[in-house]
C-alpha cells in the first residue's frame, strides 16, 4: 500500500491485487486515528471510501486481482 496525491489535492491508499481484501484502519495509519476494522467495497472503478475517515482506498491500474 503506498499513500499518493491525486491531482486535485485528495489523497488515496493504492492497493495491489494481494492487498485485497481491503480494510481501513490500515497498518501505515496512526494509532491515533484508529477506529474500528472494516472491509472497504470497491465499486466498478476500483475504488472505495472508509465511511468513517473518509481515507479513499484505490486498485493500481494493471493490478491482478484474484478469487475476489
Amino acid at each position: 500500500m503506498s499513500h499518493a496525491p491525486e491531482p486535485h489535492n485528495m489523497s488515496y491508499v493504492e492497493l495491489d491485487g494481494k492487498d485485497l481484501p481491503a480494510y481501513c484502519p490500515n497498518p501505515a495509519m496512526p494509532m491515533w486515528s484508529s477506529h474500528p476494522r472494516i472491509t472497504i467495497p470497491l465499486d466498478h472503478h476500483h475504488t472505495g471510501k472508509c465511511p468513517y475517515c473518509g481515507t479513499v482506498y484505490r486498485l493500481k491500474e494493471g493490478a491482478v486481482v484474484r478469487g475476489h
